[in-house]
């Protein structure tokens, strides 16, 4: 498998390295805009390359990262395989490093050559666009728009209850933030899991084509997340459950959701949806939780509602 994207490594704020992406847009097409392409927990910027190369094709420069521990990014000790965070502030540093020093970068590089700025958008899942609505609350007018799909606003529990799951995490971070993997997630090596044990997408060939992306560079891979992280995700929940949180955001968003999903609550995110002065919300009944590794027949319904909705914001600074 070949990949299209040129690599660079960012120094975070703390000094922890980061693996960055740039996609550029075929020489036959003129650049609309760029996007900020945020991926959710446990994934790799391989993983996003199709996605890319649609974007591209629609004429938009692609800049994308690993998040800190994970992908090919610094992980929090020598060969970890958990997503660890103390707090979401460390992924908020990331999210702004990326915005600095690669969409700003590029846009002083047009700029050098006499061309105009181009609009800034975001395509972000999961936890991606999670961390996407922390910064656009902080910095309100950095965007023209963004499309969030299946946003972690909400996160289902499986056999343990809410109630329980927060009850452990709260007792396992007593002292600090723990480093222990969440239950069950230590039996889930993606190297192994089969296609029928998967919990994110109906499209075997996708899952598959994945899966290998891991059997040729297996350090990409991580199990799932730690307590620690956990508890700094329900942390970051209850701030964006306050009041004034949500209505803050003035962006336009569209929000996609998937309606198999059982890795977020799509009730949840139906409440914060509603919540938003200027957003539109679409669930595809028929996708699991990760909507651009579906079929084609619901990636071909995702794609019609992203074009509707971003061609006047590409339209309104071109």
């Amino acid at each position: 498998m070949t990949t299209s994207f040129r690599v660079n490594t960012l120094i975070a704020p703390d000094k922890r390295q980061l693996r960055t992406a740039v996609w550029d847009v075929p020489e036959s097409v003129a650049p609309r805009g760029i996007c900020l392409v945020l991926q959710g927990l446990t994934e790799f910027l391989e993983k996003y390359d199709e996605t890319a190369r649609e974007l591209t094709a629609r004429g938009l420069i692609v800049v994308s990262l690993d998040w800190r521990s994970q992908g090919a990014s610094e992980r929090s000790r020598s060969g970890n395989r958990a997503g660890h965070v103390t707090s979401f502030d460390e992924y908020d540093a990331d999210l702004g490093a990326i915005v600095i020093h690669g969409v700003e970068s590029i846009q002083k590089d047009r700029i050098a050559l006499g061309h105009a700025p181009l609009p800034v958008i975001a395509l972000a899942h999961s936890t991606g666009a999670h961390i996407l609505l922390r910064y656009v609350h902080e910095h309100k007018r950095r965007l023209a728009g963004a499309v969030l799909t299946a946003p972690m606003l909400g996160l289902e529990t499986g056999k343990y209850s809410p109630q329980f799951t927060r009850w452990v995490t709260f007792i396992l971070n007593l002292r600090r933030p723990s480093s222990r993997l969440i239950f069950t997630v230590e039996d889930r090596d993606p190297l192994h899991l089969p296609f029928e044990g998967n919990l994110v997408t109906s499209d075997r060939g996708r899952f598959e084509r994945n899966r290998d992306y891991l059997k040729t560079q297996p350090f990409l891979r991580i199990f799932g997340p730690t307590f620690g992280w956990l508890g700094a995700a329900f942390q970051s929940l209850r701030r964006m459950e306050r009041k004034d949180f949500a209505e803050e955001i003035i962006i336009p968003l569209l929000v996609v959701g998937a309606g198999r999903d059982r890795i977020v609550t799509n009730a949840a995110t139906r409440d914060f949806v509603k919540r938003l002065p200027n957003a539109k919300y679409v669930e595809i009944e028929d996708s699991e939780h990760e909507i651009l590794m579906e079929s084609d027949a619901i990636r071909a319904r995702f794609w019609a509602e992203f074009d509707a909705f971003t061609a006047p914001l590409l339209a309104e600074k071109a």
